[in-house]
């Protein structure tokens, strides 16, 4: 009797410490997918600068984006020609074409 009440007393103070450091854990930061939406770049209202601190995104290219304003979507970019299928590839997750 007096293991099983030695049991009973080491898991309730594992659950006691377990407890007591839970509420750091809740504190984190967001989920990245969270803060990865927060951060997408609107093709359709970007500014040149903006557009080119994407990779392979340079001057002649941010003004074809520019130019081929607006978009329905961000596959647009590669359907009309804009930007290889490879640079897409690499941007297509930080990107968004909202609509008005």
């Amino acid at each position: 009797m007096k293991k099983l009440h030695a049991m009973i007393a080491a898991a309730l103070a594992s659950a006691a410490i377990a407890l007591a450091f839970a509420p750091a854990a809740f504190a984190a930061d967001p989920p990245k997918a969270e803060a990865k939406k927060a951060e997408l770049m609107d093709i359709n209202s970007a500014s040149e600068k903006e557009l080119m601190t994407l990779k392979g995104i340079g001057d002649a290219r941010a003004k074809a984006i520019i130019k081929g304003r607006p978009y329905k979507g961000k596959n647009e970019l590669v359907d009309k020609k804009i930007i290889p299928e490879a640079v897409y590839n690499d941007i297509k997750d930080q990107i968004i074409a909202k609509q008005k």
